[in-house]
C-alpha cells in the first residue's frame, strides 16, 4: 500500500509513510528515500553521522482534486569530510530543492498556467494559493525556457506598431533636456509564414529600433527573409532598406482601403460644411449615408449600389457630385487591390491602374489627388501584395492580443514583463498549447 500510495503521489525521491485525514484534507506524511540526498552539496561525500531530524512542511499540487498538506521529517547530516567548508547539511531531492518551500511541480504549474494558459500573474496566484511574486518568478523562469533565445528563420516578416501606457521622460540637468524613459509604442515582429507567432517586440517607433533588433539576427537568418509586410510607414520602409535590402516590401491592403475610406469621409465632410455651413447631422443624407459609403460595393446588392447611387445624384450638385466621384474613385482601388491571388496579368492591372488615376484626376478634388499620390508613392510595394496576397493580419492579430493582455492585467508598468507576457500569449498556438484535441 506505501509503495503504491508514494507512486499515487508522484515526488521522485519521497516515499509516503503514513496518509491521515486533516481538517482541510489529508495529510502526508514523507521520509527521503533517495540515498543521493546524503551527499555532502559541497564536495559529494556521503554522510555518516545524523545531526537529527527537522520537519518541514512543502506546499504541493492538490492531489485527487483535494488540497494535500505534507510532512517531510528529513535528517541533518554532519559532513566528515575534513577539507569541506560545510559542516553539515540538511537532505534536499529534486522535487523539493533546497530552501524551497514549494514543489518544483507546483512552482511550475504556476508559471505554465500564465504562460501556457492564459491566466494572469492574479489569478493563476488565487488558484494555487501562492502569493504574486511567486507565481511571477516561476512565469520569468518557465518563459525562459520555455522561449528561444533566437527565432528560427522566416520567409515571410511581418512589422506592426502597437501603443502601450503612458510614456514617462527624465529631465537631464547636464544638457537642459527632457528625454524619454519609456515609450509608449512598441514595434513587434512576427512570422507570417511559418507559425512562429511573435518573434520580438522592441521599444520605440523609430528606424533604428527595428534595424538594431534585425542586426541582432544572424545573418544567415536575415538572407532568408523574402518578403517584409508592413502598412504605409515611412519609418520601416527606411529601415527595411537599410537591414534587409534583399527582402521585397508588401504593404498590406486593409491600409490602403482605409486610406481610400478615410479620402471619402473627408471629401463628404469638407462640401457638408461649404455647402451647409456646419457639420453634417440627421436630416442629411449624406451624413446617413456615411456608413454606406465605406462599404464595399461588391458586397451590396446591385439595387442597393443603384440606390446608392441615386441618393447621391439626388444631393445638391456640391454636394453630392464630389461625393459620388470620392466614392466611385474607392471602388475603382478596391476592383485593383481585388486582383490579389488571382494570378493577374500585366493589362489588367495596369489598365485598372489608369482608370483609378484618370477618376482622381478628372475629379479635381484635392482629397483624391492626394490619394492617387499616396498610391504613386507605394506602387512597387502594393503591386507586390497583387502579386503574392501577402498580408500584415498576423501583426494586427498580435496587436489585438497585446491589448488584451495589458488589460486583463490592468495595465504594465514594467514594459518588459509586458513583452515577456504577450509573447507567450502568441506564440501558444505554435508551442502546442492551443490545439483543442
Amino acid at each position: 500500500m506505501e509503495d503504491a500510495t508514494t507512486r499515487l503521489l508522484g515526488l521522485d525521491g519521497l516515499a509516503v509513510t503514513a496518509v491521515a485525514d486533516g481538517p482541510h484534507g489529508p495529510v502526508v506524511d514523507l521520509v527521503t528515500a533517495d540515498e543521493r540526498a546524503r551527499r555532502c552539496p559541497e564536495c559529494g561525500t556521503r554522510a555518516r553521522r545524523s545531526k537529527g531530524r527537522r520537519v518541514t512542511r512543502p506546499r504541493d499540487l492538490p492531489v485527487g482534486g483535494r488540497p494535500t498538506k505534507l510532512r517531510w521529517f528529513k535528517r541533518r547530516w554532519r559532513c566528515d569530510e575534513p577539507g569541506c567548508a560545510r559542516a553539515s547539511f540538511t537532505e534536499a531531492v529534486t522535487a523539493v530543492p533546497a530552501h524551497k518551500r514549494l514543489t518544483g511541480r507546483l512552482r511550475s504549474a504556476t508559471g505554465a498556467a500564465v504562460a501556457d494558459g492564459g491566466r494572469t500573474i492574479m489569478q493563476a496566484a488565487r488558484d494555487h494559493d501562492v502569493s504574486w511574486p511567486v507565481v511571477a518568478a516561476a512565469f520569468t523562469a518557465h518563459a525562459a525556457a520555455v522561449l528561444p533565445t533566437q527565432p528560427r528563420p522566416v520567409e515571410v516578416l511581418g512589422i506592426d506598431e502597437v501603443r502601450r501606457g503612458r510614456p514617462k521622460w527624465e529631465f537631464d540637468e547636464a544638457t537642459g533636456t527632457w528625454h524619454t524613459v519609456i515609450d509608449r509604442w512598441h514595434v513587434g515582429f512576427c512570422d507570417l509564414s511559418g507559425g512562429q507567432g511573435l518573434l520580438g517586440q522592441v521599444e520605440g517607433r523609430t528606424a533604428a529600433t527595428v534595424v538594431d533588433w534585425l542586426a541582432a539576427r544572424p545573418k544567415s537568418w536575415r538572407e532568408q527573409v523574402r518578403f517584409v509586410a508592413i502598412d504605409m510607414s515611412t519609418v520601416f520602409k527606411s529601415a527595411i532598406r537599410h537591414a534587409l535590402p534583399a527582402a521585397q516590401l508588401v504593404v498590406d491592403h486593409f491600409h490602403v482601403i482605409q486610406l481610400a475610406n478615410a479620402t471619402v469621409t473627408e471629401v463628404r465632410r469638407r462640401v457638408t460644411m461649404q455647402v451647409r455651413g456646419r457639420r453634417g447631422r440627421k436630416g442629411n443624407r449624406e451624413w446617413e449615408l456615411r456608413n454606406r459609403l465605406t462599404r464595399a460595393a461588391a458586397r451590396m446588392s446591385g439595387d442597393l449600389v443603384a440606390e446608392l447611387e441615386g441618393e447621391l445624384k439626388g444631393l445638391p450638385p456640391r454636394i453630392g457630385i464630389p461625393i459620388l466621384a470620392a466614392w466611385n474613385a474607392k471602388e475603382d482601388l478596391r476592383d485593383l487591390l481585388a486582383r490579389a491571388r488571382t494570378s493577374p496579368n500585366r493589362e489588367d492591372v495596369a489598365d485598372l491602374l489608369y482608370r483609378f488615376y484618370c477618376r482622381c484626376v478628372e475629379s479635381g478634388l484635392p482629397e483624391l489627388e492626394r490619394l492617387a499620390t499616396t498610391v504613386q508613392t507605394w506602387w512597387p510595394e502594393i503591386l507586390a501584395f497583387i502579386h503574392t496576397g501577402i498580408t500584415n493580419a498576423g501583426s494586427e492579430a498580435t496587436n489585438r492580443v497585446t491589448k488584451t493582455v495589458a488589460r486583463d492585467a490592468y495595465g504594465f508598468r514594467n514594459p518588459v514583463n509586458q513583452r515577456l507576457r504577450t509573447r507567450c500569449a502568441t506564440t501558444r498556438r505554435y508551442r502546442g498549447h492551443l490545439d483543442p484535441r
